[in-house]
């Protein structure tokens, strides 16, 4: 039975998968699934944030071992959790089966603009500065998601609130991801692994060009959804289970 490792981003926890975690075990009936937190996050908020992915994945790498999942592992990511799928593939390629990374944007094959956005630098920078967690989980709704309507998105915002309620991201924490990942730079090779890279045209926080460049360097499939944002998981759900499933399907047929 296969164990695919879910990461999320930037302050997120396992939660915010939401209802993504049902629909790929639908896809992959033979697969487990295994949502783990980084730390400064979720479960593990009274942690302190690494101020390096590498750090991140030693965490993560931990976590699983004394959770008694063993490897080997197939890694789903999204954002910076794809620079800490990247970078485990680089330092322990013997523990990882295959990697799809989701919107996933770093140097050197990005320029920061592209990265993150420089329309959303303001609004960001207010946040981080004297912002209160309502508002932080409006912002982060409004650049990750393009679906829903008013009144869903108003429903999922007070979830996310609910969840920051209860496992606060510290500011501090919240502070040193963003420090780990403007600092991250891709390894130097492609990860010798299958790959799948797959991005959102709707994308208002990360430009979908990081992706599809990414993959013309490193000769990688890529699919790209044409509406979906940020959070592809929230917004497409099924589309993107049924994606990975072929794509496992296919790998295997070869």
């Amino acid at each position: 039975m296969e164990r695919w490792i879910l990461l999320r981003g930037l302050v997120r926890e396992q939660r915010h998968w939401g209802s993504f975690p049902a629909l790929l075990a639908a896809a992959l009936p033979d697969a487990r699934l295994y949502t783990p937190d980084l730390p400064g996050n979720g479960s593990r908020y009274r942690e302190t944030s690494p101020a390096s992915v590498r750090q991140m994945v030693e965490a993560c790498r931990l976590q699983l071992q004394q959770a008694g999942v063993a490897p080997p592992y197939s890694l789903l990511a999204l954002s910076l959790g794809g620079m800490v799928a990247l970078t485990w593939a680089d330092l322990y390629p013997q523990e990882l089966c295959r990697c799809v990374l989701v919107n996933t944007s770093m140097r050197p094959y990005s320029p920061f603009y592209q990265r993150l956005r420089w329309q959303n630098y303001g609004a960001i920078a207010r946040q981080l500065l004297s912002g209160g967690r309502q508002a932080q989980e409006q912002l982060i709704l409004h650049l990750t998601s393009r679906s829903g309507d008013a009144t869903g998105r108003a429903a999922l915002v007070q979830q996310w609130l609910g969840y920051q309620q209860e496992y606060p991201v510290a500011r501090g924490n919240a502070l040193r991801q963003l420090w780990a990942a403007a600092r991250f730079r891709a390894p130097a090779r492609r990860p010798a692994l299958p790959l799948l890279l797959i991005a959102s045209a709707g994308d208002q926080l990360v430009d979908h060009r990081c992706t599809l460049e990414l993959a013309r360097a490193w000769q990688t499939p890529a699919l790209l959804h044409p509406t979906a944002g940020h959070d592809l998981p929230l917004d497409a759900g099924a589309w993107l289970a049924q994606q990975i499933a072929d794509w496992v399907a296919a790998s295997k047929a070869a």
